[in-house]
């Protein structure tokens, strides 16, 4: 990997003055006039060109740019954040999957890869109740740049999307702005992989947005270092909590198979520590999963702080939920201590980089998912890969314990605007569908089916629109994915 690195570093290598003193030249001030906010027209500096451009560096982010280049495509991959691998890096969550109960038939392709080699790098453990497993969230950002690295991906890290070139309906690339200034990126193809469908949304396409009131929570996710583990562990083998005991905002439909599974759920804690005046009764509803306990203590993954009312797509909202998210957490660690045998001597240990966030945009696409597709088993012909009967969210809770699967659909990522594919959670569908496909593992099976799309669209001089599926199915195939 250090070898890579300085492969890379060469071609970025300048000559720089000992010393400087200068000012920047190309300045751009915003000027009021009669209460009006004047932007004069500017040149923009192009960064780079590429054949295929992924915005977004999670799991649908690096599906897409790994599959696009291992079909041959010069990718280009932008990051907003210092690090790659999105909600498993930045938020904290430490699962790509963890609905592997027995039964289950599972996707095939990068995200398998992806935890197969995490786990053969030492940075995974496993889940507590079945044969899934627990990634380290900071050893992934590792895992990430190892599979960057290893292939001919340009990456470029903190630097943000904010506006799209467009010709026509057509999407032509990006403006990015970082601490370089404001650049454009030109590409050939364009992989919407935010997660918010922000390239979606600055490039016109149609999207739906699910009313605030019934979104999905958002999430403080945090860690705590100090639990006993072995007094943990006893607690919690001695509880046997299943999933019948989910309640309060997390209260689900599901069937009785699926209420006897073992569960790594906390809840009724919390309602015992306002009981008896521990945490006050105006404290948000807290409740939820851990996933693993390392032997030196530290609770790794606590998603336990969930917050209803905020639009993840205002920055005001986004602001108060940061803020009360981490108030909360300090009430729940100390409701932690006080009931949950094991955390008495628990302290933070961490917070996640940014929310967690799980419903915001999603566009509408050339086929929208349904509740049927997801339930029910769909098939389709243009199948980019399958998903588990999983789906988790709008109070409905299916493990995919029967092994069943449905078919995704290469029409669900496509867009109304020419060259621009939507892979992650933000992809077409109603809201039950989404609480299927919001799941991290199915967001690596509509990244690696965009990316895919992608190059073969280049590669036949084509369009995102009239790309011939065959071709895309038979690469996805040559790459071990399973379609059918």
């Amino acid at each position: 990997m250090i070898d890579r690195i300085n492969n890379i570093k060469k071609k970025y290598k300048r000559d720089y003055p000992k010393d400087i003193i200068t000012k920047n030249n190309d300045t751009h001030p915003v000027k009021i006039n009669n209460g009006i906010l004047i932007e004069k027209e500017r040149n923009i500096n192009l960064l780079a060109k590429c054949q295929v451009l992924v915005v977004g560096g999670g799991p649908a982010g690096l599906s897409a740019a790994l599959a696009a280049d291992r079909a041959g495509a010069d990718v280009i991959l932008v990051e907003r954040y210092g690090c790659f691998g999105g909600v498993i890096t930045t938020v904290g969550m430490e699962t790509l999957a963890w609905y592997r109960y027995e039964g289950t038939i599972d996707c095939e392709g990068i995200g398998i890869e992806m935890e197969r080699i995490a786990k053969s790098m030492g940075g995974t453990i496993n889940w507590a109740y079945n044969n899934s497993q627990c990634l380290d969230a900071d050893y992934f950002k590792i895992v990430a740049d190892k599979l960057i690295l290893e292939s001919n991906i340009r990456p470029l890290l903190h630097c943000l999307a904010t506006n799209v070139i467009m010709e026509n309906n057509i999407i032509k690339g990006i403006i990015v702005e970082s601490k370089s200034g404001r650049q454009a990126i030109i590409s050939d193809i364009t992989i919407d992989c935010t997660g918010d469908a922000d390239i979606a949304y600055l490039s016109g396409a149609r999207f739906r947005k699910t009313n605030v009131k019934d979104s999905l929570a958002v999430t403080t996710v945090f860690g705590c270092s100090g639990v006993d583990k072995q007094k943990f562990k006893n607690y919690t083998d001695k509880k046997k909590a299943t999933y019948a005991d989910w309640g309060d905002d997390w209260n689900q439909n599901t069937n009785e198979n699926n209420k006897n599974l073992l569960s790594p759920y906390l809840g009724e804690e919390f309602s015992k520590a306002k009981d008896e005046g521990i945490v006050s009764e105006n404290a948000n509803t807290f409740n939820g999963s851990w996933s693993s306990v390392t032997d030196a203590g530290e609770a790794t993954n606590l998603n336990l702080v969930h917050m209803h009312g905020y639009d993840c797509t205002d920055v005001n909202d986004l602001t108060m939920a940061e803020m009360e998210g981490r108030a909360q957490t300090m009430e729940a660690i100390k409701a932690l201590k006080c009931v949950v045998p094991g955390f008495e001597n628990a302290k933070l240990r961490t917070f996640g980089m940014t929310l967690g966030t799980r419903d915001s945009r999603k566009i509408i696409g050339k086929y929208c998912l349904t509740k049927n597709d997801v339930m029910d088993e769909a098939r389709f012909t243009d199948s980019i890969g399958i998903f588990p009967e999983f789906i988790d969210g709008y109070s409905i809770l299916t493990l995919p314990t029967s092994g069943r699967y449905f078919q995704i659909p290469y029409g669900c990522i496509v867009s109304d605007v020419d060259n621009l594919l939507v892979a992650g959670r933000c992809c077409a569908g109603d809201r039950i569908s989404h609480a299927a496909m919001r799941n991290m593992m199915a967001c690596t099976v509509t990244g690696q089916g965009a990316g895919v799309a992608a190059s073969i669209a280049v590669k036949t001089k084509t369009s995102t629109h009239n790309v011939d599926i065959k071709k895309v199915q038979e690469e996805l195939i040559k790459q071990k994915v399973r379609i059918w």
